[in-house]
């Protein structure tokens, strides 16, 4: 999909907080800010929904849990795709958190299959090849 060139008005102190994020990430003021936007349509498409960074970048999670929405779809597809035993699974999650992780995944399902098959990819050998002062015992 190609890019569209827009002209905004943001407030300053706006750009400024733009500018710092783009200055710890790395990345350019353009990219932040198509991140950032890209988040946030996500975030308002599908209520419950944040991003947190994680150790390969930010990632869409449950709010108000340590959990990413590809580990509730994981789940959910290795029980059948069964609401019931996924409301069991997770039992500690409302109604609203699951179907939040349902949703986003139903708008997004490139997203979250290419970080299920992605995770489905480690093995003991690889986490040691990658990480080897994981594998390192005192």
């Amino acid at each position: 999909m190609g890019a569209v060139q827009k002209s905004l008005r943001i407030p300053e102190s706006t750009v400024r907080a733009i500018e710092s994020l783009a200055e710890e990430s790395g990345e350019d003021f353009s990219a932040t800010v198509k991140d950032l936007l890209e988040e946030a349509l996500k975030m308002r498409r599908c209520p419950g929904i944040v991003f947190a960074p994680g150790i390969s970048g930010r990632r869409a999670r449950v709010a108000g849990t340590g959990l990413e929405v590809w580990e509730v779809i994981a789940q959910y597809d290795s029980m059948g795709r069964d609401d019931r035993q996924l409301s069991e699974a997770f039992h500690w999650l409302t109604p609203g958190q699951i179907k939040g992780a349902l949703g986003y995944y139903e708008l997004y399902p490139d997203e979250i299959n290419e970080l299920i098959a992605r995770n489905e990819t480690w093995t003991e050998e690889s986490l040691k090849k990658r990480y080897p002062a994981l594998s390192h015992r005192p």
